[in-house]
């Protein structure tokens, strides 16, 4: 494959972050390119179901650089024509609880044009909005927005937008080339990123039926049987006992008001439900188990070591493990099955009624102490190539995201020269189809992978 080169002749861009730019591009404010639109308020009582409303575009439709349709809000209001999305908008969060969530956005396309949004939405719309977009992806407009946050208020503001600088080339049809050059390449990335991930799933999936099968069946599959008590687990081996978890734990819950401690030095973090769904991790010193009784979190088990933490009223740690129980043990069983009890047979209605009583009565399955270290080695033994195999590919999917924005700060800045890069044609069909056949996929994987390489050892990839 040919590198791509640099432009022939650059000139200072007169921005220090910015450096040189191709002799024939512009510096300009973003002001000048468009209009930002902000969002429309609205109050519960404005909320209707699908049929009797428009959808509002919030911050959770952003994801990924794409719209996202999987928690959608409707309401019923006159809405005015200007707070329509039209094809080619660019939607922007421009206010959120969590500074990293300001700043993202995504083109409007397909079934996203003719909706509304919601006021801590932005809409930008203007001429040149296939090119900006990218800019708007590239870490020179984060770097540029993240010198206008205040430490009170997390917003892009429509002044703080406007003021922001870019390069750009003079002629639509140059930005239409980098447009394009980008939506394929970064096509490529993504594919590469979604198959990865698909990996990593079917190897956690496979890590999980060895750890389902060791805590409940042991590892001689010749033992003898006897019903668990619990219809949804079955026969467990004849020699193990059921224990309710009381038995095997001290359990305490956390602090309502101690979050402040942690900007006070007092605490390195502070454990809320949303930490504990976040942890996957099957790894276990034997300190301490959380886990959550409410939110996102509930049922879901996790063990965090580093450094001094509180945690919320509704978290839960289990701690103080007796001396018939091993914690590794002990966590792997309640990693398996905690949740699924929790949710599917001692719930009521909500996640909410998950209360201390509910975990005290668990049923955990308790081979004899020595049987359960060896199950413990058995799974650690196990899933060591497994999580091997996940740490590496974890690896790779982070280096071809470096390498995607690599690509497109230097796209948008003019460090590369793509207007005379051949893009392949390929009909609709052809697009969604690629990626079916494992060969084509392995290619797609494998050029996605070299460029990523190139990239990190100081090449220009083609």
């Amino acid at each position: 494959m040919n590198n791509i080169k640099p432009y022939t002749k650059y000139k200072p861009s007169g921005i220090e972050w910015l450096g040189d730019i191709p002799e024939h591009w512009e510096v300009r404010r973003i002001k000048h390119l468009g209009k930002a639109i902000i969002g429309i308020i609205y109050n519960p009582k404005d909320l209707c179901d699908e049929n009797d409303g428009i959808l509002v575009l919030r911050s959770s439709n952003v994801q990924n650089e794409k719209i996202d349709y999987r928690d959608c809000v409707y309401v019923n209001q006159n809405i005015r024509e200007t707070q329509l999305t039209q094809k080619g908008d660019i939607l922007i969060c421009s206010r959120n609880g969590s500074i990293n969530l300001i700043g993202k956005n995504a083109l409007i396309e397909g079934k996203a044009v003719g909706k509304t949004f919601g006021a801590f939405m932005t809409i930008f719309r203007g001429n040149h909005n296939e090119y900006v977009s990218y800019f708007l992806k590239s870490p020179q407009f984060k770097a540029q927005m993240g010198l206008c946050f205040t430490s009170t208020i997390n917003q892009l503001t429509s002044g703080v937008l406007y003021n922001l600088f870019l390069a750009l080339p003079k002629a639509k049809s140059e930005q239409t080339a980098i447009a394009n050059f980008l939506d394929y390449k970064l096509s490529k990335i993504d594919r590469f990123i979604k198959k990865k991930k698909q990996l990593i799933k079917l190897l956690n999936e496979q890590k999980a039926g060895i750890i389902n099968a060791a805590v409940t069946k042991g590892i001689d599959p010749k033992v003898k049987t006897k019903p668990s008590g619990i219809e949804w687990l079955g026969d467990i081996p004849e020699h193990w006992e059921v224990v309710k978890l009381r038995f095997l734990v001290k359990m305490t819950t956390g602090n309502k008001n101690t979050e402040d401690k942690v900007e006070n030095g007092e605490f390195d973090f502070y454990v809320r439900s949303q930490k504990v769904a976040k942890i996957n991790s099957y790894t276990f010193d034997g300190e301490g188990i959380l886990t959550a009784g409410d939110g996102v979190g509930v049922g879901k088990v996790f063990h965090y070591v580093n450094g001094k933490f509180d945690y919320h009223q509704r978290v839960y740690l289990f701690y103080g493990f007796s001396n018939i129980i091993d914690a590794k043990f002990l966590f792997m069983f309640l990693k398996t099955y905690l949740k699924i009890d929790l949710m599917l047979y001692n719930s009521k209605s909500t996640v909410d009624s998950v209360r201390m009583p509910i975990l005290k009565n668990f049923s955990v399955f308790v081979p004899p102490l020595p049987e359960q270290q060896q199950i413990v080695t058995h799974i650690e033994t196990e899933t060591a190539k497994l999580n091997q195999a996940i740490t590496t590919i974890e690896k790779e999917i982070i280096l071809v995201q470096e390498y995607r924005t690599a690509l497109i700060a230097e796209a948008v800045t003019g460090k590369i020269d793509v207007r005379e890069y051949a893009i392949p044609e390929m009909n609709a069909a052809a697009t969604d189809a690629m990626g079916e056949d494992e060969n084509e996929w392995e290619e797609e994987l494998s050029m996605a992978a070299e460029d990523a390489e190139a990239y990190e050892s100081g090449q220009n990839p083609d």
